[in-house]
């Protein structure tokens, strides 16, 4: 039995495109492997404080001597969930991260877990996470593909590719939806059946991508 965890970002729950890939991507996934466990964190629905990578990082620069006081039970709150979501990630046997692009880029909620993630040096170093499969759900307001004028725009993509990619080596796969908001936005009218177009083949992407992780899973376990 393999447990997949599912971490959303959107801050919407009806009509966001992120959670609806995902879906799509974990269906796929449990129609193969039943059995498996899926742990979910919503960052969008539930976002981590703020203060939480800032306190982890004083006390890793300044040493914990350094923090004093009422400091001190905001420190432990910090490590202890830092601890929490170190685990998540290590023990999963596959991640399904759904991510709006937000103003170009990743929102705080998602910048935080990663952040809170990457202090842990032994996750970071180890290599504990390399090999294991990783599948992005993504939605992209607008186009951002080669030849249209926000092309370079998206700066969540690669970002989210070098870490989960290159620091941590996982094998990534993923499926994008772009030109999500063209049906709520006047002037994108024209782009309404392109944003469909999309939205349908991220869909068939992610259902791929889900049953293939589960079968390789399922191989692995054999």
């Amino acid at each position: 039995m393999s447990t997949l965890l599912r971490v959303d970002a959107s801050i919407r729950l009806e009509g966001s495109v992120s959670r609806a890939l995902a879906d799509s991507a974990e269906a796929a996934w449990k129609a193969e492997h039943p059995d498996g466990v899926v742990v979910r964190r919503d960052l969008g629905q539930h976002p981590l404080p703020s203060t939480v990578w800032p306190t982890l990082a004083r006390a890793q620069v300044l040493g914990q001597e350094a923090v004093t006081g009422d400091d001190r039970a905001a420190l432990a709150e910090a490590q202890a969930l830092a601890a929490e979501l170190v685990a998540e990630i290590r023990e999963a046997d596959a991640v399904l991260l759904a991510v709006p692009l937000y103003n170009y880029g990743i929102a705080q909620n998602v910048k935080t877990w990663i952040d809170v993630l990457l202090i842990d040096r032994e996750l970071s170093g180890s290599g504990q996470l390399k090999g294991r499969p990783a599948i992005f759900a993504l939605a992209r307001g607008g186009g951002y593909g080669p030849g249209t004028p926000k092309d370079g725009w998206d700066h969540a993509t690669p970002y989210l590719e070098r870490i989960f990619g290159d620091v941590y080596g996982m094998n990534i796969r993923t499926a994008a939806a772009e030109l999500t908001l063209a049906p709520v936005t006047p002037g994108m009218e024209g782009l309404i059946d392109a944003s469909k177009v999309s939205e349908s083949e991220a869909h068939v992407e992610a259902d791929k991508h889900g049953t293939t992780v589960a079968r390789e899973l399922i191989g692995k376990a054999a």
